[in-house]
């Protein structure tokens, strides 16, 4: 942060006046935002920037994952960490155990216009201590969705009268369109990206959180029957890519154009793509009428992975007051301007813009903010989170046993010990 002096007028110097000092905080700003995420935020710090002459954010955007995490720890630790910088609720763990966060307090919210209770709750216990201490303000809560294919849909029992998904109660019903799509020449009736990393994770835990399963209980991993229900994720992924229902081994890109191509009923992905289905139909590249929709609960309770970005302060026991302050100011400004932000797909964490009319007529968001209430945050430990050991596990074990080169049950055993072994 630098604090910067501005002189006054030149008619001031010229009347022979003390030129009187406006002072301006300049706020240091880190993100990893790219692609439509990266527009739409430096497109609110401009506005931000010529509402406030008297705070300027000066934003610098760096690698997404972990060298965006491995920049901060090591610039933390020099003290040379910026001011403000955008996090990852699931990578919360690891920074209170890296010590690189600043905690929210009461005060810091005050001055931001804002209280905890303006915020989903799961989004707040995400970005709290296990003991109730905020680390960190969200700003979002992205998560997977079902898009799927209105025009190949019409028709048929799975659309009810308003084009949403309907009759997906199970994993049976799930297969039951997925076969029929098969029959009508979709050649990978549910995209998502199978060979590993963030989309199989992403499926994979859905599926273990709508069994009431956990990943982590009380530091052990996969305890108990959860063993047995991680095993039934994968062998539900692994049964669907045997009969032909999603891609072998399709990487995050490919998976999207299996969707877009009409190569793909369905597609399971971040709402974070919601963009690119709008910009594809806008232009006349899509050929067809698509929405999205909440995953669907196939097995016992509602539940969808999800993550948060939230802005935090980097623990800088140097930072000013006023930096603070100013610091709280943008924090609250981009929330009560969200709506800003949603139009990238994402679902506020901010309620009160999603109570708002305007939020209401933004679609598809308007239709999936309900999964807000059934958002499954990453287990909260050190080797969950974005580009975690979690990761590892599933390009190593997971992914491999989707597609037949290991059995549900060995997968499942082998990610027990080998996450559990980076516990103990």
């Amino acid at each position: 942060m630098k604090t910067l002096t501005r002189l006054a007028t030149a008619t001031a110097l010229s009347l022979g006046l003390a030129a009187p000092a406006m002072a301006q905080v300049e706020v240091e700003w880190w993100d990893f935002l790219s692609g439509g995420d990266g527009v739409r935020m430096k497109a609110l710090i401009e506005e931000f920037n010529a509402e406030h002459p008297d705070i300027q954010i000066s934003g610098t955007t760096l690698e997404w994952g972990l060298p965006f995490y491995t920049k901060v720890r090591t610039s933390v630790a020099v003290g040379q960490g910026p001011d403000i910088m955008t996090y990852h609720l699931s990578r919360l763990p690891l920074a209170l155990e890296e010590g690189v966060l600043s905690p929210i307090s009461a005060a810091d919210l005050e001055t931001a216009g804002l209280s905890t209770e303006d915020f989903f709750p799961a989004a707040v216990t995400a970005a709290s201590t296990d003991d109730g201490q905020l680390m960190a303000v969200p700003f979002d809560i992205h998560a997977i969705v079902a898009y799927y294919n209105r025009t190949a849909l019409e028709g048929t029992d799975w659309l009810d009268a308003d084009g949403n998904l309907t009759g997906l109660d199970s994993v049976e019903d799930m297969t039951a369109l997925l076969t029929w799509a098969k029959e009508e020449g979709f050649s990978d009736p549910l995209s998502f990206q199978t060979e590993g990393g963030g989309g199989t994770w992403r499926v994979f835990y859905t599926l273990l959180r709508q069994q009431d399963g956990e990943m982590l209980t009380d530091g052990e991993v996969l305890a108990g029957d959860n063993l047995d229900k991680a095993a039934r994720a994968i062998q539900i992924m692994a049964d669907w890519r045997a009969e032909g229902l999603i891609p072998e081994q399709a990487a995050y890109e490919a998976s999207v154009a299996l969707f877009s191509g009409a190569k793909s009923v369905l597609h399971i992905n971040g709402v974070w793509e919601v963009p690119t289905f709008k910009d594809s139909a806008a232009d006349g590249s899509l050929g067809f009428d698509w929405f999205a929709n909440e995953v669907p609960q196939l097995l016992d309770q509602p539940a969808t992975w999800a993550d948060s970005h939230a802005f935090a302060v980097p623990a800088n026991p140097d930072m000013s007051d006023e930096t603070r302050a100013a610091v709280m100011t943008v924090i609250g400004w981009m929330e009560e301007h969200s709506l800003a932000w949603a139009d990238a797909g994402h679902i506020p964490a901010y309620v009160p813009t999603v109570d708002s009319e305007a939020y209401a007529e933004l679609q598809p968001n308007a239709t999936y903010a309900s999964l807000a209430k059934n958002a499954a945050f990453d287990p909260r430990s050190k080797i969950a989170g974005v580009a975690s050991p979690v990761y590892d596990a599933v390009d190593n074990l997971i992914a491999p046993a989707v597609h037949g080169f290991l059995s549900p049950e060995d997968a499942a055993a082998q990610m027990k010990d080998q996450l559990q072994s980076l516990l103990d």
